[in-house]
């Protein structure tokens, strides 16, 4: 990964995903960021995202210098790219959880040092690559499975069905009308869209979903939830999934909205692995970002 440039799964093949994820549960390789910065930025507020990037970067030796929206003024205060230039300068990698994909274009336009999007409005990586490799802990391999997406086609639904394309896995994607995945999504043979939970569960691997009303779309929470009853998932809506199918969340969790309290807690759910593999998969992409090639050390 060179300067300038972004870090997202859809920049990934898949032998670099695949990498990333080897990177990920690696914990035995020798710590790359000895005496390095991390500068992150965070205009929304995050549990997952902030700790487990916090965290990655002093398990790699290196130190998180970490800032909120309000005190660095994207846009406001000075313009991103006047941030970037600046930070890029201090630290071996800046990482942002932004408002707007255009932020980080800007960020990143200046910056000697990479930018990680760690959630915008298009994307959430870091939770895509923590899902696939959640999943790869439980088969394996990726091979001949199907995964369906329950809910709204947001950011997260993105990320994780560009990623699951690249890496062979199918995925069948059930949304309300008015809240399917952009088209911005490259379609791919693997990839399907659907309107029925019960016909894109029926038969599946894994079962995702995510809550209906998002950080931001708070003013919308009514419409929503008329918009997307039928979509939850239960134990009901499960059962049509294979026997040993698995359940996946990124959290937070309303129980009893997108997904029942049986489901999230029962033996089905891999959504705390997630959480854990949330901090993996940070120290995983820190190292591909910092030149980690996997080569034995």
């Amino acid at each position: 990964m060179t300067a300038r440039h972004i870090f997202d799964v859809d920049d990934l093949s898949p032998e670099e995903i695949g990498l990333v994820l080897d990177l990920s549960e690696d914990s035995q390789r020798p710590p790359i960021m000895g005496g390095l910065t991390a500068g992150l930025i965070f205009e929304k507020p995050s549990t997952r995202t902030r700790n487990s990037m916090e965290v990655a970067v002093a398990q790699l030796g290196g130190h998180p210098v970490a800032m909120q929206g309000p005190e660095v003024g994207l846009g406001s205060r000075e313009s991103a790219a006047d941030v970037g230039r600046v930070l890029g300068s201090y630290h071996s990698v800046i990482a942002a959880r932004v408002l707007r994909h255009e932020t980080l274009v800007e960020l990143a336009s200046s910056s000697a040092a990479p930018v990680v999007n760690l959630l915008c409005d298009r994307a959430h990586p870091l939770q895509a690559l923590a899902d696939l490799l959640t999943l790869r802990q439980v088969w394996g391999s990726f091979e001949g499975r199907t995964l369906a997406w329950v809910g709204d086609g947001n950011n997260v639904c993105g990320s994780l069905t560009r990623a699951a394309a690249a890496v062979g896995l199918e995925i069948r994607v059930c949304s309300p009308p008015a809240y399917r995945l952009e088209s911005e999504v490259t379609p791919a043979p693997s990839v399907s869209f659907h309107s029925d939970p019960r016909e894109a569960v029926a038969g599946v691997d894994a079962v995702a979903t995510d809550v209906w009303v998002s950080m931001g779309d708070e003013s919308e929470a009514e419409a929503r939830r008329f918009a997307f009853a039928g979509f939850t998932v239960d134990s009901a809506l499960m059962a049509l999934a294979k026997p040993e199918a698995v359940f996946l969340h990124c959290l937070p969790v309303h129980r009893g909205e997108e997904v029942t309290a049986e489901v999230i807690d029962g033996p089905a759910s891999r959504a705390w692995e997630q959480a854990r593999n949330r901090l993996h998969t940070s120290r995983g992409v820190l190292r591909f970002v910092h030149g980690d090639r996997g080569e034995s050390s």
